[in-house]
């Protein structure tokens, strides 16, 4: 294991990044969390997510925006051992409404970010990618080593930007930079616009939950637990400077079945709602996890059924959530 030091976490207040935060603290790691609360979804839900943790001595978080060098080189005085760089715009389906915001945040503040690094000497960076890099690529499973990228969609295009970045600077500056393309995280604070949580909090109100397409599009849903792992494992990776790996579940599944478990896990019916396939959305995610194994020793723990029952029983732990069982199947 690295011998713990400094890190600096960006987009740390999230829902990945504030697992990331808890597992790092348990390492010992004295940990940074940098995040500007975009409203994209609740702010308040953010602070929740980190409302343990800031009575650690260990931890600090800052509001800052890295579409902000100044922000970043003011606020952040001190010495970093490693930076994870999570932040981003999230979303393929808002950013095709919005690609000069996302490419702002996700290309120019990834650049800002490594020139912080370079500029303070910090000598590794683990990048949070996407599995949206592929885009409509046929040859599953993805493999890092196809280089015949078709992005969709302008958030999936900052996510292959921010790779090239990394390798620029990791080629030029001497630093490691590692980028790990994540495959449909959920699990506990997952944020409320992806599928599984929509689709949950839907099903537990008795409101229909609405289908995009025939429902055949699979998706390599990986638990937050499992990403986390693989981030740790990175973390004491260090045979080579530039590397990109994909962190999946290394099993696809259809959006019919996934409705199906996710009633299994509630023990409701869901009422369902068809509508036409959405621009940006591809037909299939499917992580080799091979590279991940051979050079992080990753491997995914946690099975879909038990994560949604995980998840699930998580989400009646909130406001909201219905704390009751749900209508008999």
């Amino acid at each position: 294991m690295a011998r713990p030091g400094c890190v600096l976490i960006t987009g740390g207040a999230g829902f990945i990044g504030s697992h990331l935060a808890d597992r790092m603290l348990e390492d010992g790691w004295r940990v940074t969390v940098v995040d500007n609360f975009d409203p994209y979804y609740d702010p308040a839900t953010k602070w929740s997510n980190v409302g343990q943790n800031r009575r650690n001595p260990n931890y600090s978080i800052e509001v800052v925006d890295i579409r902000s060098p100044v922000e970043l080189a003011e606020r952040l005085q001190g010495v970093f051992d490693l930076v994870i760089h999570l932040a981003a715009k999230a979303g393929v389906r808002p950013s095709i409404a919005d690609p000069l915001g996302y490419s702002a945040v996700n290309v120019s503040g990834t650049q800002h970010v490594l020139e912080f690094c370079r500029n303070r000497g910090i000598p590794r960076v683990i990048f949070a990618s996407s599995s949206s890099v592929y885009g409509v690529n046929p040859h599953l499973p993805w493999k890092e080593d196809d280089h015949v990228l078709q992005p969709i969609s302008p958030y999936a295009a900052t996510k292959v930007c921010g790779e090239l970045l990394g390798h620029v600077y990791s080629r030029l500056w001497g630093f490691q930079f590692l980028a790990l393309r994540f495959f449909t995280v959920y699990g506990p604070r997952q944020r409320p616009d992806l599928a599984i949580h929509r689709f949950a909090r839907l099903m537990l109100d008795g409101r229909p939950v609405p289908i995009f397409g025939d429902g055949s599009s699979r998706r390599d849903y990986t638990h937050v637990d499992d990403v986390v792992d693989g981030i740790a494992a990175a973390v004491d990776y260090s045979a080579s400077q530039y590397e990109v790996i994909n962190l999946g579940n290394n099993r696809t599944v259809s959006l019919t079945e996934l409705v199906s478990l996710l009633e299994e896990a509630i023990g409701t019916r869901a009422q369902l709602a068809g509508h036409p396939a959405q621009e940006g959305d591809v037909p299939a995610t499917w992580a080799d996890i091979s590279k991940a194994e051979r050079l992080l020793g990753y491997r995914p723990r946690v099975p879909i059924e038990v994560g949604l029952s995980d998840f699930v029983s998580w989400l009646r732990g909130q406001p909201g959530g219905h704390a009751g069982s749900g209508a008999s199947i």
